[in-house]
């Protein structure tokens, strides 16, 4: 029995490993369709106004996938779970490449869709690496395969000129020749999460709650009591942020445009704001195991705060709009980490992965309703007004953080 800590720190350390590498080979579809999805939509659809059409899709099926995944996960363990993601985001690739010679839009929106199960999968590696950890290293340990998004999301993008030279060499339909790394990147994800995600951390997870059950009570790192507010509070918060920072990032491309900036500064700002978004995860998850999880979702808020004052009042200085958004990016990142730490603690054991599926569904839809509300918004009060009124938000999760309302309480005794 001795033995048991050690083995589970082993292979906790050797599950992280693979979830960063999966992150990696994930990221890279994702940044794909990030990059010519628009294109793509635009092009096969012959109106502008249905580009951003193809974001939305992904992020619905991510919303739409979200919840049957965690499910999965919950019955046959995160391997399967995360394996059949993968698998739907490929099946999603194909349907691409196949609709660009077809020229057929819906069958595209279609495979976007699927494209959002390989999402879904991306946003569930982070409760995986969380599944075995302890709670000194948790924020760690989730914030190390959120990081591994960075290489991903940067590599996949890049991969859009070799793509197309080696899709014209084998005679493939224009723009459809990136997604040629992107099937190979699919393939080795699926291959790395059903041959080397071993044993399945969730699966473990739940033998070792069981055993320790069995044994009687003695404070396991991994079986925890049932603390729903404290989850609901975990879904809000990460909801709250990821709906902040897309619908202003959504809304940056345009509005650096309408001022002149040139589409080396825009793609400058958005490689900024991704680093902001995972490059420092790691100093936010250890913050959070340090300070607390809810005291690092506060620091978020501050950040995003700075964020959308630095982005409203500068609108109309690229500098400051750069600046807002790495801030933007920050806040969202220590939100992210430091509340899917959180969700993971204050869920029991037979409510964790359901939790964690309605928390997926909730940040991927609360986006992208976001994303549509945000170019209404834009129109109407512009850059400016648009970050203020998502600041509602932040300034709803900084007061209903359990911080705030012990302050409140505490304050209302005094007086």
């Amino acid at each position: 029995m001795s033995s048991a800590p050690l083995d589970i720190t082993r292979i906790q350390r050797r599950t992280v490993w693979v979830l960063s590498i999966g992150q990696v080979l994930g990221g890279i579809a994702f940044g794909a369709t990030l990059s010519l999805g628009a294109v793509l939509a635009a092009e096969i659809s012959g109106d502008e106004s249905f580009s951003g059409l193809a974001a939305a899709a992904v992020t619905f099926g991510t919303a739409a996938i979200a919840v049957p995944l965690a499910a999965l996960a919950r019955r046959f363990g995160r391997r399967v779970a995360l394996t059949t993601g993968m698998a739907a985001a490929l099946v999603g690739v194909v349907l691409v490449v196949t609709a660009i010679g077809m020229r057929s839009f819906p069958l595209l929106l279609v495979s976007f869709l699927l494209i959002g199960g390989g999402q879904a999968a991306n946003l569930q590696t982070r409760f995986a690496a969380a599944d075995l950890a302890t709670d000194a290293t948790r924020g760690r340990d989730l914030s190390i395969v959120v990081w591994a998004t960075t290489i991903g999301a940067v590599l996949g993008p890049n991969l859009t000129g070799p793509g197309e030279i080696v899709g014209d060499a084998v005679g493939m339909p224009p723009l459809s020749g990136p997604y040629l790394f992107t099937i190979v990147g699919q393939l080795l994800a699926i291959a790395l999460y059903l041959f080397l995600l071993r044993p399945d951390p969730l699966v473990l997870a739940q033998r070792v709650v069981a055993d320790r059950a069995n044994a009687g009570p003695k404070g396991g790192a991994i079986a925890k009591a049932d603390r729903p507010v404290a989850a609901r509070y975990a879904i809000f918060a990460i909801a709250a942020a990821h709906g902040v920072m897309v619908s202003v990032m959504a809304m940056t491309p345009v509005h650096l445009l309408h001022h002149g900036a040139d589409l080396a500064i825009i793609g400058l700002t958005l490689s900024l704001h991704i680093a902001g978004m995972y490059a420092l995860a790691p100093v936010f998850g250890i913050l959070a195991d340090r300070l607390g999880r809810v005291s690092t979702i506060l620091v978020g808020q501050g950040l995003l705060v700075a964020a959308l004052l630095t982005a409203s009042f500068g609108q109309e200085s690229n500098t400051a709009v750069t600046v807002g958004l790495v801030l933007l990016g920050l806040g969202w990142s220590a939100t992210t980490v430091s509340g899917s730490a959180l969700l993971t603690e204050a869920s029991s054991e037979e409510r964790r992965t359901r939790r964690q599926g309605l928390s997926d569904f909730t940040m991927s839809m609360v986006a992208g309703v976001g994303a549509i509300l945000a170019g209404v918004v834009l129109g109407w009060i512009g850059y400016g007004g648009l970050a203020l009124t998502v600041g509602v938000l932040v300034v709803a999760v900084a007061a209903s953080s359990p911080l705030g309302r012990r302050a409140a309480a505490s304050a209302s005794v005094e007086s």
